[in-house]
């Protein structure tokens, strides 16, 4: 018994449709490009090619080796390892001499700095910025305004043991919430941000009080920030004289401050990063600024 042949042509194009229809708009069967397959098709292959030779499958506590027992960590473990032995030479100048020697020495330095470089961009840029700008909370590292000192020394310090860590070694002191903790009145708080913003020529909303913010200063934040506010880089409390803020200048944030008090957290980076690191990272730091301090 023969079977009739229902396929339907598109009259337009002449080719034939798979029998679906939306909308009255028919779907025509056109056939994929050989090409297309063919490409398809060898992905597929290369695929389980892979699978045989590449590790390639999780499994519960490993993964499958492949035939090959190849390993990208361990092809990284190789080049650093290769990285090593170019530097070392260099790396054992650093670990031996001096920061100042170093710094002295263009070649030894400029080895220093680059890979200090490196190691700013892997642990401190996420707060300082990749070029060391900072942020609101995070010191700039470009001008020459340290909170802990500038030197070689002091920066090495900061470095390697942090500012309000856990290690006993690091920076200690913050700034009391003066507010919060009932030291002030709001009034009192308001004439101080009023003064402390005069120190550094910044307008004020009146000079009437300005007697008054300049007593309660003296009585309250002359002891760290000294009585002109030049500061104190041994208790890391800031210079109020300059323009360089590092929360802001508004009368408002600076009543924040008063309020609330101050105390962001360097980590130390002692026992994360070895000695020769903590050089070249001190090294580069310090040569962000305007080098003022030797």
């Amino acid at each position: 018994m023969a079977h009739e042949n229902h396929e339907q042509v598109d009259a337009l194009t002449g080719i034939a449709t798979t029998g679906h229809s939306w909308d009255d708009i028919q779907e025509l069967n056109n056939p994929l490009p050989r090409w297309w397959l063919w490409s398809f098709y060898a992905t597929i292959v290369w695929a389980v090619v892979y699978c045989v030779f590449y590790p390639a499958w999780p499994l519960v506590s490993s993964y499958t080796k492949g035939m090959f027992g190849w390993q990208s960590r361990e092809a990284i473990v190789q080049d650093l390892d290769t990285l090593k032995a170019q530097r070392a030479g260099m790396t054992a100048q650093l670990a031996q001499n001096s920061l100042e020697h170093i710094r002295q020495n263009p070649d030894l330095f400029a080895f220093a700095r680059a890979q200090g470089k490196a190691s700013f961009g892997d642990n401190c840029a996420p707060c300082h910025g990749a070029g060391g700008g900072g942020a609101k909370g995070y010191p700039n590292l470009n001008d020459d305004d340290w909170l802990w000192g500038g030197s070689l020394d002091e920066v090495e310090q900061t470095v390697r043991f942090g500012a309000r860590s856990t290690s006993d070694n690091g920076h200690q002191g913050s700034m009391p919430a003066f507010g919060r903790d009932g030291m002030l009145h709001r009034e009192e708080i308001s004439h101080v941000a009023d003064f402390v913003r005069s120190l550094s020529g910044l307008p004020t909303e009146t000079s009437a009080h300005l007697a008054e913010g300049g007593k309660v200063f003296a009585d309250n934040c002359a002891g760290c920030h000294g009585d002109k506010g030049q500061g104190n880089k041994e208790l890391g409390a800031p210079n109020l004289s300059d323009k360089i803020w590092l929360f802001g200048s508004s009368k408002s944030v600076i009543m924040e401050g008063l309020t609330n008090g101050r105390g962001g957290v360097m980590p130390a980076w002692h026992g994360r990063l070895d000695d020769t690191t903590i050089k070249a990272l001190t090294l580069y730091v310090h040569s962000l600024s305007g080098n003022q301090h030797p």
